[in-house]
């Protein structure tokens, strides 16, 4: 690309000194183009341009001017002699990509001339389609020219809150351009969007930065994004990748909450869900609570063969049966001494301490039988306390 730049440019000077009519300001033209220094070369080009105001190289010069880099250059200066290259047009494509970037990048920086800017923007990815053939230059830069044009629309875009947009224009450019700048601009985008409610635009603009950038932020506000469009398998995958990098309660409840829904329908999913659940439980403030009860819950309806609330239920209702036949039996007998009671009190006396004493021993299995089921709960709770390193 640059030896094509410097054939064209010793052509050009050749085919300049052939002229027979050759003035002094042409001369500083050419000796412009010559100098090697960057300073006197804009020194000099800066003078044939005000003393050749619409002279046969002024394009040319004023687009030299917009992309050399030299002392002092000011943002000016880049804008009005890229403003004035293009106005008198001329250029190839090569060199029109070039100026157009210059100056689209200028305004961008400066927050000015926005809708010029996705002008430009355009220009530069047709001119750069209409030319992959070129050969100005390879099909990768013109490619690499429409990334930057795609890219400058998307800055321009999001300047004008156009956000959608944006996005849309910035995924364009990282497919070529592959920055990783770009990626911070959607991650910005995408959280914007996200804040705004707008769920399937966050969801295009942090797709890029969550699978590219792979840091905890992006990928947890996309699998927000997914888990809000009822995306709930790609949710689930994202917050696990996310819990892998940072352990949040956060995150852990809403794994929870989705393993929960699938061990509804299988309960193989019910060990996992129970792990999320007690890990948000101690990690979680705003919903520790609500994660334990769901936990306690999943955990003694999941667990059929306890029998952990037929148990619970039976024991009231042993334990209300035991202390009616208690009250009954100290009413009648409580203070009566074996020796007054007649043969029939006594007979009954006996099948009631009978009855007692089988209500006590059931409701001693149950309680035998609930606490078994608590500790296996308690149990949970140690190991998701090993787990999180929690004393």
């Amino acid at each position: 690309m640059r030896k094509t730049a410097i054939a064209t440019l010793t052509l050009l000077v050749f085919l300049c000194s052939l002229l027979p009519a050759q003035n002094a300001n042409n001369e500083t033209y050419i000796k412009a183009m010559t100098t090697p220094d960057p300073g006197q070369k804009a020194q000099l080009l800066k003078e044939y341009v005000t003393n050749n105001r619409g002279s046969q190289y002024e394009n040319f010069a004023c687009a030299e001017l917009t992309l050399l880099p030299y002392s002092g250059k000011t943002a000016a200066d880049t804008t009005k002699y890229g403003e004035r290259a293009l106005e008198l047009g001329g250029l190839d494509p090569f060199q029109k990509c070039r100026v157009l970037i210059v100056v689209a990048n200028m305004y961008v920086s400066q927050g000015q001339n926005l809708p010029k800017v996705s002008n430009y923007a355009g220009q530069i990815i047709q001119t750069a389609k209409a030319n992959k053939n070129n050969e100005l230059a390879p099909a990768a830069t013109w490619n690499q020219f429409i990334g930057a044009g795609s890219f400058l629309q998307g800055q321009a875009l999001e300047k004008t809150k156009n956000y959608k947009g944006a996005v849309d224009a910035y995924i364009n450019a990282y497919n070529i351009l592959k920055n990783p700048q770009i990626i911070q601009n959607l991650k910005k985008l995408g959280k914007a969007l996200y804040d705004d409610k707008a769920y399937k635009d966050a969801e295009k603009a942090l797709e890029i930065a969550a699978t590219n950038g792979k840091d905890f932020a992006s990928i947890y506000l996309y699998a927000n994004a997914l888990n809000k469009n009822g995306k709930t398998e790609e949710a689930l995958s994202n917050y696990k990748m996310a819990y892998m990098k940072q352990k949040s309660g956060a995150i852990a409840f809403n794994i929870g909450i989705i393993l929960a829904k699938k061990a509804e329908k299988n309960a193989s999913f019910t060990d996992e869900a129970l792990k999320y659940l007690l890990d948000a439980s101690f990690l979680s403030q705003a919903n520790s609570k609500k994660a334990m009860q769901m936990a306690e819950s999943l955990y003694f309806l999941s667990k059929k063969d306890l029998k952990y609330n037929e148990n619970v239920q039976a024991l009231q209702q042993r334990s209300k049966k035991l202390e009616d036949l208690t009250n009954a039996f100290n009413n009648k007998f409580g203070e009566k001494e074996e020796e007054d009671l007649t043969d029939g009190e006594k007979n009954e006396m006996k099948s009631m301490l009978k009855q007692i004493e089988a209500e006590q021993e059931a409701v001693k299995r149950l309680e035998a039988e609930t606490q078994a089921a608590l500790q296996g709960f308690q149990q949970l709770l140690e190991k998701a306390k090993q787990r999180l390193g929690i004393q």
